[in-house]
């Protein structure tokens, strides 16, 4: 899920439609809306489709080399990681996909439940398919809850791990009662109209403005996966379920793959202290802070860095 943002409106638009950059030159989220706009018309032709557990996902494989592979969030899909994919793939072969019922992968019924254990599932399928293991995962949000358990249920399949402020609400309380809260509003709302539940998300979490400042193409792209979301709210394991993943100290301790957990400074204080804690449980993991607010960037500086410094001896980029 997104988090709240100290900025609000105009600056969580502007990372989601890569309008404003940072100090490299890169967008903060990568996609501008010229972008978002040739790629609706262009897909709709041919795209690289492989199935997985009965579900139709869409793909990208960017480059050559060390597999990495990016889960986005919630609501989202592979195309916000577009910019990142391609600085990415100047060191690495760098897979993106529509998780299950985002975009142009398989989309749930409004009566369809999608667990963690779907996700996870999925991600696991992408990497056998494309003959992608181990790889370096890098998670989002709601895609580096799936990171974390991707790599918890199947650690042959994952060299390191990015967690860009990781869904793992339940590691602190007021990181919680904010789910709760959240989950509350989508479902009230998905009563009276169902195709809404995306539109809450931004409205709860960014502001009552940030939802209008979207373009009409940015805001049709987010209502089509409304269904995901109300999917997953209806299902196990993920942030906003009734039964949200709660992971134990002992299970936190099996997971030693080389982390990176990174927040960003302008995020809630809940979101730092999961961030904090989960640091803690992990017995291979380290932080970062960068600037910004929740949708961190999955390319920046920080993440470069770590992947130079755990890629293999003679992969791409490595001295």
């Amino acid at each position: 899920m997104f988090w709240p943002l100290r900025g609000q409106g105009s600056v969580t638009r502007a990372a989601l439609t890569g309008m404003e950059t940072e100090s490299d030159g890169h967008s903060i989220q990568g996609m501008r809306v010229a972008l978002f706009l040739d790629r609706c018309c262009s897909y709709a032709e041919a795209m690289p489709i492989l199935m997985a557990n009965g579900v139709g996902l869409y793909y990208e494989v960017h480059g050559e080399g060390v597999p990495v592979l990016g889960i986005h969030g919630t609501p989202s899909s592979a195309l916000m990681w577009e910019d990142a994919a391609g600085r990415l793939a100047r060191n690495s072969r760098c897979i993106i996909y529509d998780r299950r019922g985002f975009y142009r992968s398989g989309r749930p019924d409004l009566s369809d439940a999608v667990d963690l254990a779907d996700h996870v599932g999925d991600a696991a399928t992408v990497l056998e398919a494309l003959s992608a293991t181990p790889a370096v995962v890098i998670g989002r949000s709601t895609g580096g809850l799936i990171a974390l358990e991707l790599a918890r249920r199947h650690p042959e399949m994952v060299r390191t791990l990015v967690l860009l402020e990781p869904a793992v609400l339940t590691l602190h309380p007021d990181a919680v009662a904010w789910a709760q809260q959240l989950r509350r509003a989508v479902l009230d709302a998905a009563e009276e109209d169902p195709s809404s539940a995306s539109e809450v998300v931004f409205r709860e979490v960014l502001g009552g403005g940030a939802w209008e400042s979207f373009p009409a193409p940015l805001r049709e792209h987010f209502t089509a996966a409304s269904p995901a979301v109300l999917a997953e709210i209806r299902g196990r394991g993920l942030d906003l379920s009734q039964a949200p993943l709660e992971l134990s100290e002992a299970e936190a301790g099996h997971i030693r793959q080389p982390t990176l957990v990174v927040s960003a400074e302008d995020s809630p204080e809940a979101l730092h202290a999961v961030n904090r804690r989960l640091a803690d449980l992990l017995p291979n993991a380290e932080t970062a802070l960068v600037a910004g607010g929740h949708i961190i960037d999955p390319a920046g500086p920080a993440v470069l860095d770590f992947l130079r410094r755990h890629l293999p001896p003679g992969s791409p980029g490595q001295a």
